[in-house]
């Protein structure tokens, strides 16, 4: 069976340019492949000697705009997209010009902030932004200028769709700016934030063990109109608290369903090799990542189309594994005549998601 059939027809609806397409569909299959982002991982995956192929890479890199590509992937359909921080740790990376500090204060590494609209209980990722301590400190700016740089970029896609933030995002300059933009949103909050009433009047998020607990038309800081609910499952050790100008209920069910959605980005780690990336330059770096989550979002597409005929929805197996995993590391016994119109109808699918985007672009 081989695993990437009509790749080049996924590849192609991408990139504008049909050499450009055919070269991105080599290093895709590469990524896919290997397992890993690494240049030198990929060269060896491709047809050809390793030197040809790395400097093939390289030429590719220096000419090309993946991230574009990538852009097509937004989901007009979904119902809200999903922002997701991760850090990427470079612990020998001393001279990167774009590696600083993580979070510990300790560990060189830089953030990747990855938006993504949901698929089947995965996320098809779509857009990103990269920074770190020296480039914040390089380019006189903040965290929370790149979080709204990432937002303002699909912000025309985004519509009446709610972003849906995790704790790392319950800052008072962010959320003055999504409802200046006039951008929906639904955010889980970190522990301590200050609520008033109209009146003024302190308001305490206070609840019990297996209550809901509903507070409509409270302030934000003093600033930001919100509502916000409040859940307290038995067998957990606290309770879950999300803010949204959307409705209180609303919310809190776009949320649990961003909490289920988690293990696509482990996938983009433990099946990829995300966190792997690293090359010289910031450019380069963020190209790779560009064409790393279109690899994934290819390798999940055709993957849940496999995952569906061989272990079929509500069985233990369907569960277990996700798409990606089922395409890249279970070994198949599937002939390569079953698995083609298995391969064409995702195809078929996955060209109607991009095609629907580049119309609406």
């Amino acid at each position: 069976m081989n695993k990437f059939t009509h790749l080049l027809r996924f590849v192609q609806p991408l990139f504008d340019d049909e050499d450009a397409a055919r070269k991105a569909k080599k290093i895709v299959e590469g990524i896919l492949k290997a397992r890993s982002p690494r240049l030198s991982d990929i060269a060896r995956e491709m047809r050809g000697k390793d030197e040809a192929n790395y400097k093939c890479i390289q030429r590719f890199l220096a000419q090309s705009t993946p991230q574009e590509a990538l852009l097509r992937l937004f989901q007009e359909r979904a119902s809200f997209v999903i922002g997701d921080p991760t850090e990427m740790p470079r612990p020998q990376a001393r001279k990167s010009e774009y590696v600083g500090t993580l979070s510990d204060g300790k560990t060189n590494g830089y953030w990747l902030l990855i938006l993504a609209t949901p698929l089947h209980g995965r996320a098809i990722p779509c857009h990103f932004v990269s920074y770190s301590s020296k480039t914040i400190n390089q380019e006189a700016t903040s965290r929370n200028q790149h979080h709204f740089e990432a937002f303002a970029e699909v912000k025309e896609l985004l519509g009446d769709k709610p972003l849906v933030l995790d704790r790392e995002f319950s800052y008072l300059e962010l959320m003055e700016n999504l409802v200046f933009e006039e951008i929906n949103f639904v955010i889980r909050l970190k522990e301590g934030p200050k609520f008033t009433d109209q009146q003024s009047n302190l308001v305490a998020l206070s609840i019990r063990k297996g209550e809901t607990r509903i507070l409509n038309k409270v302030f934000y800081m003093g600033k930001v109109f919100v509502n916000v609910i409040g859940i307290w499952k038995e067998g957990f050790s606290k309770p879950l608290w999300v803010m949204t100008n959307l409705d209180a209920t609303q919310g809190l069910d776009i949320y649990f369903q961003r909490m289920k959605i988690e293990e696509s980005f482990r996938d983009m780690k433990s099946l990829l090799g995300l966190e792997k990336l690293m090359n010289k330059r910031r450019d380069h770096m963020e190209k790779m990542v560009a064409l790393l989550l279109i690899a994934y979002a290819i390798g999940l597409w055709l993957g849940e189309s496999l995952r569906s005929t061989i272990f079929p929805e509500g069985t233990r197996k369907h569960k277990l594994y996700s798409g990606l995993f089922v395409l890249l590391k279970l070994k198949l016994t599937i002939s390569s005549q079953d698995f083609l119109p298995i391969s064409s109808l995702a195809l078929s699918s996955f060209s109607c998601l991009v095609f629907n985007v580049r119309s609406n672009v």
